[in-house]
């Protein structure tokens, strides 16, 4: 895996060619984003779509200098939990002095150049949108994933100071114009991945 450092400017991350469609998909910690992009990517299949984690780069840098399990880091478990708050951190002070820094460094860490359909898993911030935009505003769907503060909690959400109340999962809640809204409370992903599908088309 590449660190952010290494795609910090953008040189080495290959714009030229753009994707044909970016769907960009945004929620609530614990609301099943992770989940429902799996499995789309599992339909779409891996010869023409990729899954983008913003969160991704922040990740692998953290596992490198910390020494911590990336594995753990990159997983659902209560690990990454107990480092949330410094990693949240650090990625606020990298994005205030470039908002493109990790989605370039994204795009370069899951080779996503080469693929058609862009699956970005994690957006939490308003530039991350304004950045894909500008990039290719023509082939940006957006979808944002809710569902109740019962259901998270039931899949393991706790309210975190710092975090929960913080720009890294409140910047996009007054975005009004995503192109599709998802309830995720009873998780139908037959009707879901439709509704996905009719936005791809």
């Amino acid at each position: 895996m590449v660190g952010p450092e290494s795609a910090a400017a953008g040189e080495e991350c290959d714009l030229s060619k753009k994707p044909d469609r970016i769907l960009i998909f945004s929620g609530k910690r614990k609301s099943g984003k992770d989940f429902i992009t799996d499995e789309l990517f599992k339909r779409l299949g891996d010869d023409k779509s990729v899954i983008i984690k913003l969160s991704g780069p922040i990740k692998t840098h953290w596992a490198k200098v910390k020494n911590l399990d990336a594995d753990q880091l990159f997983g659902d478990g209560k690990y990454k939990e107990i480092y949330r708050l410094e990693m949240a951190k650090w990625g606020e002070h990298m994005r205030n002095k470039d908002y493109g820094y990790f989605c370039r460094a994204a795009i370069q860490m899951y080779n996503a150049s080469n693929k058609s359909i862009w699956i970005v898993s994690d957006a939490r911030r308003k530039s991350d949108l304004k950045w894909f935009r500008e990039y290719c505003h023509s082939a940006c769907r957006t979808i944002r994933v809710s569902c109740s503060d019962e259901t998270r909690a039931q899949r393991g959400y706790v309210f975190t100071s710092g975090i929960d109340d913080a720009e890294t999962e409140c910047d996009l809640d007054d975005v009004m114009d995503w192109d599709l809204e998802v309830k995720n409370d009873n998780l139908n992903i037959e009707y879901i991945m439709k509704k996905i599908e009719d936005i791809l088309k």
